[in-house]
């Protein structure tokens, strides 16, 4: 989609040279253009083909410096708002099948079928793994990633018997995987330059004492998902506990999509109360207790096909009333954004088959699609958004011809705003453009970018053609 876009999520990096600089620019071009397609399809020749796998290859690249520039470029985004910031964590595999995978590494113990002695098959999953935070507006607006980590484990041994014999909680929070959560936001908080304004949105895996802490230490927010039911008040008691006595504030109506993927609706019970968080026994000379607001909400009458919706939520943002607990469960309903940058990620650009053979190599072509992924998810937001905004900052002049002549006779006496050309663009994707139809999502998005841009490469090829033509 041209050069503008990729010069502004770039324009922070330094590899050190500047034909990597530039080589960065082209790989993200051309997987921008052609997301989810394999390397060669991407650059169409053998010497760019070679030329991305030695980027990829090269020691002076890694996925920080990658990234670097998409994250000065998220920062720009958010000081040009105004209000909240939601920051989302959370955590995605990537696995792969390789001939050697300890050159990438291991995600997890996978149980298989049973073998005669009755016992379960086990198998290791090579892969790597990425913990993202990803910066929204209180609209669902994505301006972009403010963290990311990538990380593989070697094989695993002994892992069950270690965690018989030490308390989970007694381990030193440096010394565990849950410290990604605090590096990010740590690192999210800084890269804001405006702590007051975010709010660290996490689910139940974020539900660590320390995190409180450290929000507290960088005057910070955070609403996460509870999973553990802390000691309160005095210490002789528990969240639950108090929270069982808590009158009901009344309910709210929420919509959600199951395990299945089908539409649900679920009308649940809402209580709130502000009460003193202490930590954990193994913890309490080394941790402060906090007070925090914590917001219960279940569901009223769940069906009986699937699990009763139950959010237990704890943060330390204002709850005085009904309508605040309300505004903050909304707030953790925006988390489904992260989920589906992830599936933009997976499935959008097609992760899972690279052929590359290394962690690092991975790393770096990962990081590159996760900036693809952040403007595919930006762009069906924004065109929901701000549908009488201008689509010159998207589409180049030759681009919206192209768009145009493949919009149907019957709609092309509408506004050439940005709404009508990303209609067009998820109309080559796949979109069907009925009056009934949902507004695009970012799957006929990535479809239509990966057609548009083999209708720019003829539009490009037939042109040259003519001046052959013409010279001749």
């Amino acid at each position: 989609m041209g050069q503008n876009w990729v010069c502004k999520e770039t324009a922070a990096c330094d590899l050190g040279d500047a034909r990597l600089n530039r080589r960065l620019g082209a790989v993200l071009e051309a997987i921008g253009e052609r997301p989810g397609k394999s390397l060669p399809t991407a650059f169409q020749d053998w010497a760019n083909t070679k030329a991305a796998y030695r980027f990829f290859a090269n020691g002076s690249v890694s996925e920080d410096k990658i990234l670097e520039g998409h994250f000065a470029a998220s920062a720009q985004r958010i000081q040009a708002t105004d209000g909240p910031i939601l920051i989302l964590q959370d955590t995605t595999e990537f696995s792969f099948k390789r001939a050697h995978p300890e050159k990438i590494g291991f995600t997890k113990v996978s149980t298989g079928h049973k073998l005669k002695d009755r016992r379960h098959q086990k198998h290791m999953i090579c892969g790597l793994l990425m913990h993202a935070s990803l910066a929204i507006t209180p609209d669902g607006l994505p301006l972009g990633l403010t963290a990311a980590k990538f990380w593989s484990r070697d094989r695993f041994k002994g892992t069950t018997a270690l965690k018989r014999k030490i308390n989970p909680t007694r381990v030193p929070i440096g010394q565990k995987e849950s410290v990604r959560w605090l590096e990010n936001l740590r690192r999210s908080t800084e890269l804001t330059g405006a702590p007051e304004r975010c709010v660290h949105i996490g689910d139940r895996e974020s539900d660590i004492f320390e995190l409180y802490c450290l929000a507290q230490d960088l005057g910070t927010n955070f609403l996460v998902r509870s999973c553990v039911d802390r000691l309160a008040k005095d210490g002789r008691t528990t969240i639950a506990r108090v929270m069982a006595d808590v009158e009901a504030g009344g309910t709210h109506e929420i919509a959600f999509h199951d395990a299945k993927g089908q539409a649900q609706k679920a009308i649940l019970t809402v209580k709130f109360a502000t009460m003193t968080v202490r930590p954990p026994i193994g913890k309490q000379k080394k941790y402060q207790h906090h007070a925090l607001q914590i917001i219960h909400a279940e569901e009223l009458s769940p069906p009986d096909d699937r699990p009763a919706v139950f959010w237990k939520l704890i943060t330390n943002l204002p709850v005085e009333n009904h309508e605040d607990a309300i505004h903050k469960l909304g707030w953790y309903a925006r988390r489904w954004t992260i989920e589906t940058f992830f599936k933009t990620l997976k499935t959008g650009c097609r992760i899972e088959d690279a052929r590359l053979t290394t962690a690092d190599r991975l790393a770096n072509y990962i990081a590159l699609c996760c900036v693809v992924a952040w403007r595919i998810s930006w762009l069906t937001i924004l065109g929901r958004q701000a549908p009488a905004g201008s689509p010159e900052a998207v589409f180049t002049h030759p681009e919206r011809i192209l768009l145009e002549r493949a919009t149907p006779p019957k709609r092309k006496n509408a506004p050439r705003d940005l709404a009508f050309y990303m209609t067009a663009l998820a109309r080559l994707g796949g979109y069907l453009d009925r009056n009934s139809d949902p507004p695009p999502g970012t799957t006929v998005i990535w479809r239509g970018f990966t057609r548009l841009a083999d209708l720019d490469e003829g539009f490009r090829a037939a042109q040259t053609g003519q001046k052959i033509l013409v010279g001749n």
